[in-house]
């Protein structure tokens, strides 16, 4: 069985699938949500920053002027007690003579310079407490100003909290403006692709262009309008060449045909050269045949037909025998007598011609075995089998097996063959036989 021909065809094994991805809808919502939780996260984490650097800032500020008008309202007072000037604060004066014991008394105070310090802890019943202290420190006199920070923090807490809430929401928002932008941006190119479906049933597809309006998806269906026009025109020329090149060899197939019969309907042609004029008969319909199929092919016609595929197997058994010459291999056929195919003998004999031809053409000597099933036709050989790599790549086009050696062919017969097997629903498999040689499988749909 065959070996087919390795050539510089190009190699579907090796290319790699595409990954899959998510449709573009998916992606510009996704693309919507992501720029709303990034912008909504540091917004809120700007609005806090800023939020707190502008009260401390004013807190600072306010008990700089406060210590200075309390230092200021204490002297001028005597040494009096004075009230302070703003709610949350409380202020203390350590004269001289008390140095010592502040220092006992509030360790802390005692220590610290001139300035604005933050100053935490907890209380003995353990609650929390916070508060800025403001220190003006004279020779004579230390003045304390405290401010309750307590307050600020809850309110800190509340702003995060409220953060917490904003940011969900707004990326909701995000996904829900996302969602709709994708509806208004999709809607042109789904409408593209369904009216770019709809043309593709048709031989003459109407044009995309005039439906879109004159921006990016509009150039595309210009680009579309003008990519179909050059297929159309180049599918059509393709038609027109293939039912040309078919009347124009059908042609002289037919003279070489007729003069055939009338040289064989001749009482004085001697046996050698009736031979060779039956010979000559039987390449006259194996061309007949292929150029039949392969205008099939072309069209992507499916004809049908009444085949009977034991009548196609046993002329094609005989046409190989005759060529044999003294090569020891024994052609059979076995089976069933009646398989009968819904399509053209010209389809069936080319396909199962192919796979025949292989394995006569391998196999050196022993027996090529045609074996009818109910549904299908097994080709059986007795040649040197074969390697995984040929099995792989069998029916690429141009491929050529690596017992092909200098035999003649160009790698497409088995090309042909799952050509044909796609446009009639059939299938063909070759795999090892048994014990040596392939077995060619070609299923009937």
């Amino acid at each position: 069985m065959p070996k087919a021909d390795p050539s510089h065809g190009p190699r579907r094994a090796s290319r790699r699938a595409p990954r899959a991805r998510r449709r573009l809808r998916t992606r510009i919502i996704l693309s919507f949500a992501l720029l709303g939780l990034s912008l909504t996260l540091l917004l809120a984490f700007a609005t806090n920053w800023v939020r707190g650097r502008v009260e401390e800032d004013m807190i600072t500020d306010l008990m700089d002027r406060n210590i200075n008008a309390y230092a200021e309202r204490y002297n001028a007072s005597g040494g009096r007690e004075i009230g302070l000037p703003v709610q949350q604060m409380r202020g203390r004066v350590v004269s001289r003579e008390k140095f010592e014991s502040l220092k006992e008394d509030q360790p802390d105070w005692y220590s610290l310079g001139d300035g604005i310090h933050p100053i935490t802890g907890r209380n003995e019943d353990g609650t929390p407490f916070a508060y800025k202290l403001a220190v003006r420190k004279t020779p004579d006199t230390w003045f304390f100003l405290a401010y309750d920070m307590q307050e600020s923090v809850r309110r800190t807490e509340k702003f995060e909290h409220a953060l917490y809430v904003v940011v969900p929401v707004f990326t909701l928002f995000s996904l829900l403006l996302g969602w709709w932008s994708a509806s208004r941006v999709m809607a042109p190119v789904s409408e593209l692709a369904r009216r770019l479906r709809r043309s593709g049933n048709s031989s003459d597809p109407e044009a995309l262009a005039p439906h879109f309006a004159r921006d990016e998806v509009g150039e595309l269906a210009r680009a579309l309008d003008d990519y179909s026009e050059r297929l159309t025109d180049v599918v059509q020329r393709d038609r027109e060449f293939n039912a040309d090149v078919s009347h124009e060899l059908r042609t002289p197939l037919a003279v070489i045909r007729g003069a055939v019969e009338l040289l064989l309907s001749r009482p004085d042609v001697d046996e050698r050269t009736r031979a060779r004029l039956q010979r000559i008969q039987r390449a006259e319909q194996q061309c007949t045949d292929l150029i039949s199929a392969l205008l099939l092919l072309s069209r992507n016609e499916r004809a049908v037909g009444a085949c009977d595929v034991a009548k196609v197997a046993q002329q094609l058994l005989d046409s190989h025998r005759a060529t044999l010459g003294g090569k020891p291999l024994e052609l059979q056929l076995e089976g069933a007598p009646r398989l009968v195919v819904d399509a053209p003998e010209s389809a069936v004999s080319v396909a199962l011609g192919n796979l025949i031809g292989n394995a006569v053409k391998y196999t050196q000597s022993g027996a090529v075995i045609v074996r009818l099933n109910d549904n299908a036709v097994d080709v059986v050989d007795s040649g040197p089998g074969l390697s995984a790599e040929d099995a792989a790549k069998l029916f690429e086009r141009g491929y050529r097996g690596t017992h092909a050696g200098h035999s003649q062919g160009g790698g497409i017969g088995l090309s042909i063959v799952r050509r044909l097997c796609a446009l009639y629903g059939w299938d063909v498999q070759v795999r090892p036989g048994e014990s040596r040689g392939v077995v060619a499988t070609l299923t009937f749909g």
